[in-house]
């Protein structure tokens, strides 16, 4: 085994420890979800995220300490107050984590609807397939897109396609992005190997 890989892997038992001793409910989201949910690609950090409801930050930060999780930045809780989001390292392998806070009724009903998976040696409780194309249609770069594209072609059973084409319209509209819905639609057509054959790329 690669040192980058263990030190992934220590990461990630890391973050779920933190989790599972924090007290709050709490789910692993980003690249480390798109892999336990059998998307071949890597990251490079972990991204997480609990309920922001009754969690009182300085002892939540002792919690992760106990898991050698610290902040990245000075005056971590100050900035998590304002931005929903602990900036986070693994000193032992110098990964990145961000713990972000989940307040929206979006994000607490994913946190609840969560999947259990094994990734990088460790059980976790990950987004589920159709909350995290969600989260990715929020993000939204070119990763995120091929992310979607590749979790629509392995869990199309899983996934309510209306409530992602609505919820795509919604963001459309807060972000002030029209052309949203348009390309979620060619993802979609890609995964189903319905797209016309200009409009597909290669693998």
């Amino acid at each position: 085994m690669s040192s980058q890989r263990a030190d992934f892997e220590a990461a990630v038992a890391a973050v779920q420890g933190a989790i599972d001793q924090c007290g709050r409910p709490g789910m692993v989201i980003g690249g480390v979800a798109a892999i336990a949910h059998g998307v071949l690609r890597t990251t490079r950090d972990v991204d997480a995220t609990i309920v922001g409801e009754g969690t009182d930050l300085d002892p939540l930060i002792a919690r992760l300490r106990e898991h050698d999780i610290v902040p990245r930045i000075d005056n971590a809780v100050a900035f998590a107050r304002e931005s929903h989001v602990l900036l986070l390292r693994h000193a032992p392998s110098n990964v990145d984590v961000d713990l972000s806070l989940a307040w929206i009724e979006f994000e607490l009903d994913a946190i609840a609807a969560a999947d259990e998976a094994v990734v990088a040696g460790t059980t976790i409780r990950a987004v589920n397939p159709e909350d995290l194309i969600i989260y990715k249609l929020v993000a939204w770069r070119a990763r995120d897109r091929d992310d979607i594209e590749r979790l629509l072609q392995l869990h199309a059973e899983r996934i309510d396609l209306s409530r992602v084409r609505q919820l795509a319209k919604e963001l459309a509209e807060a972000l002030d992005d029209p052309l949203r819905p348009d390309e979620l639609e060619r993802i979609i057509d890609r995964a189903a190997g319905t797209a016309p054959p200009g409009d597909r790329r290669g693998k």
